[in-house]
């Protein structure tokens, strides 16, 4: 006869602090420094001068830059360290697609599960998105698109779709950036945000998934477009000299 051994008594375990650790901090930092334009494409990345800035050690900092790399954010330089990925509108366009295919997903899947939540917390993001856009900061415009988005991951009900979605809206937020700063008058997209949001409320699935999909794919063409006019678009330093 087999004797199991008796459960093991583990000692107290400390909580998690849901607050983001500091190599996160430092992520967010470097992507919104990207993001904005304070970072430029083609600029390297100075570990040393990043952990004086920003008044931390080389290790977070270190391993930032890894996470930021393996999202397609930076590349590796010639030679040694890391550069900021220039953008290339085709994988733009491949990322808008999976983004729509899964984001068309967790639609449905928050109409038929999550409605009443949707009415009762999606008007205040809604508000703070067109907040965001009447204050003209880019910062503000993007990480207000981003919270909506993981918003409507978290009524999906699937925990999978927001791990599964977060390289993806990592370099979405690089993408944005790049355009939004570049416009004087950025696309107002909350009408669109809205209209989905009603969708969902409504318990309307196959109206909820529909609208996100024609929302991000008329995305991907406005940004591959405005991707393709600034690339084309003569360089300042290029045109002072001519």
């Amino acid at each position: 006869m087999t004797t199991w051994p008796a459960a093991l008594d583990y000692p107290p375990m400390k909580a998690i602090s849901p607050i983001p650790n500091l190599v996160e901090q430092v992520r967010d930092a470097l992507l919104n420094e990207i993001a904005t334009g304070q970072l430029q494409p083609g600029e390297r990345i100075i570990q040393e001068q990043i952990a004086q800035a920003l008044g931390v050690s080389r290790q977070p900092v270190q391993q930032a830059l890894m996470l930021l790399r393996n999202q397609g954010v930076l590349q590796d330089a010639a030679g040694r360290g890391l550069i900021v990925t220039p953008i290339d509108p085709n994988h733009v366009h491949h990322v808008y697609q999976i983004r729509a295919a899964i984001e068309g997903m967790a639609c449905r899947l928050a109409s038929e599960q999550k409605a009443d939540q949707a009415r009762k917390q999606g008007a205040a993001l809604i508000e703070a998105g067109r907040k965001a856009v009447a204050s003209g900061s880019v910062a503000k415009m993007i990480a207000a698109d981003i919270r909506f988005h993981e918003f409507l991951y978290g009524l999906s009900g699937n925990p999978l779709i927001g791990p599964a979605m977060d390289a993806h809206l990592t370099f979405t937020q690089r993408a944005m950036g790049e355009v939004l700063v570049q416009d004087q008058s950025p696309r107002d997209i909350w009408d669109q945000h809205a209209a989905i949001l009603d969708a969902i409320a409504a318990g309307t699935p196959d109206v909820a998934e529909k609208l996100a999909r024609e929302h991000l794919m008329q995305a991907s063409r406005f940004m591959v477009s405005r991707l393709t006019e600034l690339a084309a678009k003569p360089d300042d330093k290029t045109t002072d000299a001519a």
